[in-house]
């Protein structure tokens, strides 16, 4: 079996490369937490297959996330602390898996690449 994580992460924002890379980092990690461990395992045997896309609303992210979430997939959804570019509770990406490819690719597989 195939595994994959998708960070989906938001462009609408007035936010640095630096900034989209550690909140890229925030929900890589963030949704691993949540993952069964054998996905886990396997996951990481097979390479640890990460993509990262964009969506150009909160809206399109939230959309994303409750598909997600229906699919009782590991998804996390990560906000601004309010500490530098953005204000506090800003939402900014989701980390989706790792998780069943096929199943990570009909929620985002449409997505354009970061």
């Amino acid at each position: 079996m195939q595994y994959k994580q998708v960070i989906v992460v938001r462009r609408d924002l007035d936010w640095t490369k630096g900034k989209i890379a550690a909140h890229s980092a925030h929900a890589a990690i963030s949704a691993i937490r949540l993952a069964d461990e054998k996905v886990i395992e396997g996951w990481i045997s097979s390479g640890g297959k990460k993509i990262v896309v964009r969506v150009e609303s909160l809206q399109e992210l939230k959309d994303i996330y409750k598909k997600a979430k229906q699919k009782k997939l590991p998804v996390a959804m990560i906000s601004d602390a309010g500490k530098t570019q953005l204000k506090k509770g800003t939402v900014t990406a989701l980390g989706i898996g790792p998780a069943e490819e096929k199943t990570v690719d009909k929620i985002t597989g449409k997505l354009k690449l970061l």
